[in-house]
């Protein structure tokens, strides 16, 4: 299960022996898997301060988790023939040239002291991940932007050569030799015919106008439905020859050989294809690397807020312990009942109304947010699976 919880207690002796209670009861009863999630000393500055804060990282929590759920599911749309493929180009980067897998980065959490100095107030820290994370989401709308255009030209330049003779292109099939060119009077035509009707076409063909050239028809290409015909004939009966083929459900597609054109199109299509292959590899890169870069910057703000909504929850000096839980699937509700009474003394009345969820709290607004006696906060990387 790739759902974490990010929880906390105060540190003093009371509580570290609820701490082993819990360890006890869910190790035994294999409720989750339990590992310290380690927070340095933040500088703490005025509760006033503290209060705006936890609003701001719980704006930018949201934020960050978007753009890293963008970025996972744009390595999906890139990586289009290597899908299955995706979830190992997922990685974070864990510092000292290690990439870890994003369940390892998080159980192994160490806060990054070079990029986040902890010596800054708390405020400092948030709008530097804030900034970080803006930017990278603008690159990527940039990067994306140019890419998908790319992608996307040549998308409709390659249907054009799918679907039957009647609609796609016939720059790929048709070659000069095919057409009689330059002619004041004379002009080939292309006539798709059903194959059910190619020997009425042979047939017919030179009696459907006056003026068409004895024996001028070749079938130059084929596909399920019909075959792609030539015909020549004087270009004063075109529109009568037209009218007569349509009557006999032979389809005259309109195509002029224009040989300047076709090669424009074929060099567009072999250009897009070449700048397509050209900048997959690294925007893939950067993909990759601005992945790990707000993945990392994500689970920095939730330590920050697990800093801050300790301190304002159980007071100063600073004292709490942080912990990083990995529930069993099948035991969700029962962890979390396990938790509640082990820690119920932090919050009477919070655990009480949790037991009795038709329980009001005066006083307490929680906007439908999840609140229990201990800090707590979900880390869900099944927002990542992009298979």
């Amino acid at each position: 299960m790739s759902e974490f919880w990010l929880i906390s207690a105060p540190g003093d002796k009371t509580n570290l022996q609820a701490w082993e209670r819990m360890n006890t009861v869910t190790s035994k009863s294999n409720l989750s898997s339990n590992s310290k999630f380690h927070i340095p000393d933040l500088k703490v500055g005025t509760l006033d301060a503290l209060v705006g804060l936890s609003d701001e990282l719980g704006k930018l929590d949201t934020f960050a988790e978007s753009v890293i759920k963008k970025i996972a599911q744009y390595i999906g749309e890139v990586m289009e023939d290597s899908k299955d493929k995706v979830q190992e180009n997922l990685l974070a980067n864990g510092g000292r040239c290690c990439e870890f897998d994003l369940i390892s980065y998080l159980t192994r959490f160490e806060w990054d002291m070079a990029k986040y100095p902890i010596k800054q107030p708390l405020k400092n820290i948030s709008e530097a991940l804030s900034k970080q994370v803006t930017q990278i989401e603008a690159d990527l709308k940039t990067r994306s932007a140019a890419y998908n255009n790319i992608k996307g030209n040549l998308q409709s330049l390659e249907k054009k050569t799918m679907g039957n003779l009647l609609t796609r292109t016939l720059a790929d099939i048709v070659h000069k030799e095919d057409f009689v060119l330059n002619s004041e009077y004379l002009i080939t035509l292309l006539v798709v015919v059903p194959k059910s009707s190619y020997v009425q076409w042979q047939k017919t063909y030179e009696s459907l106008s006056d003026m068409v050239v004895p024996r001028s028809t070749k079938m130059i290409a084929e596909d399920a439905e019909g075959g792609l015909f030539t015909v020549t004939l004087f270009r004063k009966v075109m529109d009568d020859f037209k009218a007569k083929a349509r009557e006999n459900r032979f389809m005259v597609r309109e195509f002029y050989y224009d040989e300047k054109e076709l090669k424009c199109e074929k060099e567009e299509l072999m250009k897009l294809a070449s700048d397509k292959k050209q900048q997959y590899g690294p925007l893939l890169r950067w993909l990759k690397v601005n992945f790990s870069e707000a993945f990392v910057a994500w689970i920095h703000v939730k330590a920050l807020r697990v800093f801050v909504e300790s301190v304002l929850r159980y007071g100063l000096p600073v004292n709490f312990q942080a912990m990083l839980l990995q529930p069993n699937r099948k035991s969700v509700k029962r962890l979390r009942d396990v938790l509640n009474v082990v820690f119920k003394h932090l919050d009477e009345v919070a655990a009480a109304s949790i037991m009795d969820p038709g329980m009001d709290i005066p006083g307490l607004q929680l906007s439908n947010q999840e609140y229990y006696p201990y800090v707590y906060f979900k880390i869900d990387l099944s927002l990542l699976d992009c298979s």
